[in-house]
């Protein structure tokens, strides 16, 4: 299967599921208009101030963490490759009153495309490399949009926590290459975090969502991601792994823990469930 069919089947099943996902927070542009964020401590950490910084948010899906950043002062351009998604996200920003850019497009088109040294920010999270088929690619693409000086931030899903089944049965090998894998399609993620991701106040919204379309995703590890970016000349200076999950809820039995996290339960010792790193390019 050629890369254009992949890509077009990822965006089919990602725009089958943004209106599931949104049945589930139907408040979240009031919560954002009365001045709050979607975003974790995590992230904003490891991003540092950002306003009045040009930044981009790769893969930002419905754009409610785009908006966020927004608030927060940045020039915000969102970039998804679902249309459906980044309908949503425009939605969102007319009705809660604040402005960002966004774009549909394919990450690595847009970053080829995109004027070099554009964004003093780059940033990705929550599911953004396993939609990746080429990391060097994506690497030297963010590399290039960064401004001298400036830093890319990713927070992601932690690649040793996929090596365990929803009941915490060690059941697979470590990800790793790029090795392609196959589902039935994205998921109502959303609704099964049962308002870890919708912080605006959780609706019951779509019952039994399933998905009509397959995806496909890509394993990498954390090794090869950080091996990627100082390959295409940024500095790392920050690797971060954290025993827990902000807003998703992967596993069963999670423990739910303040601000919106899950915790796994008290019988599974703990284990690095999500990381978080920072790039800089050279000044």
């Amino acid at each position: 299967m050629d890369e254009a069919t992949l890509r077009e089947q990822n965006r089919h099943s990602w725009n089958a599921a943004v209106a599931a996902h949104a049945s589930h927070r139907p408040h979240l542009a009031a919560f954002l208009r009365a001045g709050e964020l979607t975003l974790f401590p995590e992230e904003r950490a490891l991003l540092g101030a950002v306003a009045g910084l040009r930044l981009l948010h790769l893969m930002c899906n419905a754009g409610q963490d785009t908006l966020s950043l927004a608030a927060l002062g940045a020039e915000a351009t969102g970039v998804d490759l679902s249309d459906a998604a980044i309908a949503e996200a425009q939605r969102l920003s007319v009705a809660s009153g604040i402005a960002a850019r966004f774009v549909h497009a394919e990450v690595y088109a847009f970053l080829a495309a995109a004027p070099a040294g554009s964004f003093e920010r780059v940033y990705g999270g929550y599911g953004v490399i396993c939609w990746l088929h080429d990391l060097a690619a994506f690497a030297h693409g963010v590399a290039r949009v960064l401004a001298p000086g400036g830093r890319f931030v990713l927070m992601e899903f932690h690649p040793a926590s996929n090596m365990f089944d929803q009941e915490w049965r060690l059941a697979r090998a470590y990800p790793a290459g790029g090795a392609r894998l196959t589902l039935p399609g994205v998921g109502d993620y959303v609704g099964a975090a049962a308002g870890g991701l919708s912080p605006g106040g959780f609706a019951e919204g779509e019952r039994d969502f399933v998905n009509p379309h397959s995806c496909h995703l890509f394993q990498w590890g954390v090794g090869e991601v950080v091996s990627a970016l100082a390959a295409a000349g940024l500095r790392i200076v920050a690797l971060r792994e954290y025993p827990f999950v902000n807003g998703e809820r992967p596993f069963a039995r999670m423990r739910p823990a303040p601000g919106r996290r899950w915790l796994p339960p008290a019988n599974v010792p703990p284990l690095p469930l999500m990381y978080g790193l920072a790039a800089e390019a050279p000044r």
